[in-house]
């Protein structure tokens, strides 16, 4: 059964920093494309980060230059690091894995953005 498990969540500080991860069971991080997703209350689901099998990335234009996506093959594992966090970026934060057709998602982990 394929799992995708996040963790590194919580509440930070405005101009704070905070690392998520995404570890995967069942599937190949290095083959899918793997992404972050992130909602807010009241708002639709929107995409943060993604990173191709061939090293890829498409960020989302209020995160450039701030959240970096990377993967460890070694650990099948997601990351994305979040640096200067700001108050609108507090929302839950998803990994997706996508390939030929094949989309899951985890469970998602709470990023609160607040003095």
């Amino acid at each position: 059964q394929v799992q995708l498990v996040e963790s590194g969540g919580g509440l930070v500080q405005p101009g704070g920093s905070l690392t998520l991860s995404c570890a995967a069971s069942e599937i190949m991080v290095s083959i899918y494309t793997m992404g972050w997703y992130r909602q807010a209350p009241g708002k639709q689901r929107e995409l943060v980060a993604i990173l191709t099998s061939s090293y890829n990335t498409n960020l989302a234009d209020t995160v450039k230059g701030r959240f970096t996506i990377a993967r460890d093959n070694a650990k099948n594992t997601v990351y994305l690091q979040m640096n200067n966090l700001k108050p609108e970026d507090t929302a839950v934060y998803y990994c997706n894995a996508d390939w030929m057709g094949n989309r899951y998602w985890g469970q998602g982990t709470q990023v609160t953005v607040s003095s």
